[in-house]
């Protein structure tokens, strides 16, 4: 493997499939000779939501991690870790599956709801798959730039990420969800 993905946003081409991945915005969370893991940044799951926030008493929004394991609870956290168990995203954010401490501090308001994003699976790449979807031109491959990955975010995001890459992009930013349609 030459190049890791790590660290990079992937944005989804325009396609007519409407699959998860349609208009999607994907953090790579790691990436190595074995395949890749990331998580959707832009698509709430609107009925886990309304589940957790029964659970939790207050508005929990859960996003589309991906289609791998959807009963599996991911965070992505701003701040110092909690605990042990994390991948380091950047300085600033890490990745923890630990329901449990997560919640805990919640709780006890040693971190705040606006510092976490919650995510219902993940993304993954078999080894050598993701290179392959990018060099097809599945994905067009942004550096991260002042992105917060804890803000609530929506179709906007992938739309605003598309026009500040100007060019082409711009056409399949304005072009309609169904691009049948266009």
């Amino acid at each position: 493997m030459n190049y890791s993905y790590k660290g990079k946003i992937l944005i989804s081409t325009p396609d007519v499939s409407g699959d998860i991945f349609s208009r999607s915005v994907v953090l790579i969370v790691d990436h190595n000779e074995n395949g890749a893991f990331g998580l959707i940044l832009n698509k709430k799951n609107s009925d886990v939501s309304s589940s957790l926030e029964e659970i939790f008493g207050f508005k929990v929004d859960v996003y589309e991690g991906g289609p791998v394991e959807n009963d599996k609870i991911f965070f992505i956290v701003k701040g110092k870790p909690v605990n042990e168990f994390f991948i380091e995203i950047n300085d600033e954010f890490y990745l923890t599956e630990d329901v449990q401490t997560i919640v805990n501090e919640i709780f006890e308001q040693r971190l705040s709801p606006s510092d976490i994003k919650v995510f219902s699976g993940y993304s993954g790449w078999a080894a050598q798959q993701l290179e392959g979807e990018i060099s097809r031109k599945l994905w067009t491959v942004v550096e991260v730039y002042n992105l917060d990955y804890t803000l609530p975010n929506d179709q906007s995001l992938w739309k605003s990420i598309m026009q500040n890459l100007g060019g082409e992009f711009l056409l399949w930013a304005n072009a309609p969800e169904d691009i049948s349609m266009n």
